[in-house]
């Protein structure tokens, strides 16, 4: 599960720390953006770690359909299909799209396999239907935690986003400065 602790270093307990956003309407602009930024990164790394559960939940949904059915395929041979369903599904929830890639990718793999650690799913096929059961209660329950930390995180973003907004529908910031600054940094 994802644990916050409180004054923790991690940059999750940073960003869902109660104080995050206190006094954003006194801090720069550059500092409000610098915390969003933040958040925003966050949030990327918690989406990649949800699709990365996600696509263990299918693997293992799909052997125990296989089974029940009497397949013949192995999940292997099904894997473009198995992974592509969700891929090109209806969007559910409230995704975003994200501009930066994950900064911890290999240590959400790590994550992901440390669930499940007896559980091998390179070879799907040969795990019993209790070690199945298993693994995809320990990945859903893991998904369930993941996906309400990236909510909390979301509500973070959208707290910093909506100061931002406010400051330039006020005039405290201007787009002519942004670009100027931008314009600077090349």
């Amino acid at each position: 599960m994802i644990e916050v602790r409180p004054g923790g270093r991690r940059r999750i307990d940073r960003v869902l720390s109660p104080d995050y956003t206190t006094g954003i309407e006194q801090r720069t602009l550059g500092e409000v953006r610098a915390l969003r930024d933040e958040a925003a990164q966050e949030e990327t790394d918690l989406s990649y770690l949800r699709r990365v559960l996600h696509a263990r939940i299918d693997i293992v949904r799909a052997e125990q359909r296989r089974r029940r059915e009497g397949g013949s395929a192995s999940v292997v041979e099904q894997l473009v299909s198995i992974l592509a369903d969700n891929a090109v599904g209806p969007a559910a929830g409230s995704g975003r799209h994200q501009t930066t890639e994950p900064s911890r990718a290999e240590a959400h793999r790590r994550h992901v396999e440390a669930l499940v650690s007896d559980v091998d799913l390179s070879d799907v096929m040969s795990l019993s239907d209790a070690k199945l059961d298993q693994a995809l209660r320990a990945y859903t329950a893991e998904e369930d935690s993941v996906s309400q930390r990236r909510r909390e995180v979301q509500q973070v973003v959208d707290r910093l986003n909506a100061e931002i907004a406010r400051r330039y529908r006020e005039g405290a910031a201007s787009v002519d400065e942004l670009l100027a600054e931008e314009r600077d940094r090349r």
